[in-house]
């Protein structure tokens, strides 16, 4: 390689400019809280044809958990 079209690029570190740009800055008045957020909150993807069955997340787990107080203590779900 003899050099040619390679340049040399020179960093400024002087200058810091750490400032969101205008587009990025967050008026937090207007900041709404997540409907969806609950701790401790699973989510599983379930096929369609369950979907129109059970049609609140409730309803799921209502026959969730009786399904599983069903099962012996020793079984583990597949």
């Amino acid at each position: 390689m003899n050099g040619k079209g390679i340049k040399k690029i020179q960093k400024n570190t002087d200058v810091v400019d750490d400032e969101l740009l205008p587009e990025y800055e967050i008026d937090y008045s207007k900041v709404k809280r997540n409907p969806y957020f609950k701790k401790n909150r699973t989510f599983v993807e379930i096929d369609e044809e369950v979907a129109k069955v059970f049609l609140t997340s409730e309803n799921v787990n209502k026959v969730l958990k009786a399904i599983a107080k069903s099962l012996p203590k020793s079984t583990a779900a597949m």
